[in-house]
């Protein structure tokens, strides 16, 4: 309920009108799907209710637009396909990384061929979340605040991957996965658990004798997972949330002519017979290599998206699907990417499972990769 409330006086602040609100119980989403004047939903809840949202999204012919990850199993997986294939309802991903400046002037240049044929890329999600997973002081689940209501409940259960999207998700786009490429297999490695459990100790409001001090804890403080391609690349993935360190996505993008290294706190690059020999170049010099290619869409609306979130990448993610929606569309990023990409999770679980063993992905195309066209953000419209 308060959540409810700061949302309508933001709403109201805003000088929209306000919505209708379905809250009477967990299934209450349902009659506001049976509406006939709705076309899309955007699911934005805890992880565990994305899939079966999106699933009846789709059955009732709602578009369905789906945080990440998209599902948490490889059953979850696969029913985000079949649903699709069997409504032709169509489901977005909504990974807004896909759409931030940086990545997309990387993007841009893959595509124009700056890095040659594609090797080797790094990224991940590596963010301190112990203030997250704990509000307030080291509190989670029933009584907590905000994310530690439920995202915590993943950390003391899984030992994996638990959020790949926002890494994988721009390289996949820069591989073409899913469209004359896919992910084959991975193998996964994680340290042991101490992070939690040390800010729990360590905390004003914990202690080596609150409660939550005797928790152990399932996730690996830093996990690795390498992705193998069935164009040959590799990529290397990280999921590192609960030590004390600056946010970093981690990516680099390598091929046979040069490489760069980029995320907020630096972007870099080096292009062989283009920077000096040997040395870095900064890519942030005024009239370089991101001004340069810079991408279609960030030069039409990148004035009109800055004040949206997270820097502007919000604005574009759901521009993307609300246009796809208006145009009776596939979206840019489809059912296919968000299965391929969300199976990272239960795969990555696997593996340590069951001592770094090889992992092999469905093809849930079912053979449509070989032959599927690259979509994602080819012009200036969404």
């Amino acid at each position: 309920p308060d959540a409810i409330q700061r949302s309508k006086d933001m709403i109201t602040k805003a000088g929209v009108k306000q919505p209708e609100v379905y809250s009477a119980n967990d299934q209450a989403y349902i009659k506001l799907l049976e509406r006939d004047d709705i076309d899309g939903v955007v699911i934005a809840t805890p992880w565990l209710w994305h899939t079966r949202m999106a699933v009846d999204s789709m059955k009732a012919g709602k578009y369905a637009g789906v945080e990440v990850s998209a599902a948490n199993t490889l059953e979850e997986c696969w029913d985000l396909v079949n649903t699709y294939e069997e409504t032709g309802v169509p489901t977005m991903i909504l990974e807004n990384v896909c759409y931030r400046r940086d990545v997309m002037a990387v993007l841009n240049m893959v595509r124009q061929d700056v890095f040659g044929e594609l090797m080797h890329a790094r990224c991940g999600y590596r963010h301190d979340l112990r203030g997250v997973k704990f509000e307030p002081g080291v509190t989670f689940g029933e009584g907590a605040l905000g994310e530690a209501r439920w995202r915590t409940q993943h950390s003391l259960h899984r030992n994996a991957d638990v959020y790949p999207t926002h890494g994988v998700g721009p390289i996949a786009t820069m591989m073409d996965i899913n469209r004359g490429n896919r992910f084959e297999s991975l193998t996964s490695h994680s340290t042991k658990s101490r992070g939690l459990h040390d800010y729990i100790v360590n905390h004003p409001e914990g202690g080596p004798e609150h409660p939550n001090a005797k928790i152990k804890w399932e996730l690996g403080d830093v996990i690795t997972t390498q992705i193998n391609t069935a164009k040959g690349e590799t990529i290397l993935v990280t999921h590192d949330t609960n030590l004390p360190r600056p946010y970093s996505l981690n990516f680099e993008v390598q091929g046979v002519k040069g490489i760069t290294d980029f995320d907020y706190h630096t972007r870099r690059i080096y292009i062989e017979g283009t920077s000096e020999s040997h040395r870095w170049e900064d890519m942030n010099e005024e009239g370089g290599w991101l001004e340069k290619y810079d991408h279609p869409l960030w030069k039409k609306y990148g004035e009109y998206a800055s004040g949206s979130g997270h820097g502007g990448m919000d604005f574009f993610v759901l521009q993307a699907f609300v246009e796809s929606v208006k145009r009776k569309v596939s979206p840019p990023l489809d059912a296919y990417d968000a299965a391929a990409w969300s199976a990272i999770t239960p795969l990555s679980e696997r593996s340590l499972a069951e001592g770094n063993a090889p992992q092999y992905f469905p093809d849930f195309t079912r053979g449509r990769w070989i032959n599927r066209k690259p979509v994602f953000a080819l012009g200036d419209e969404y």
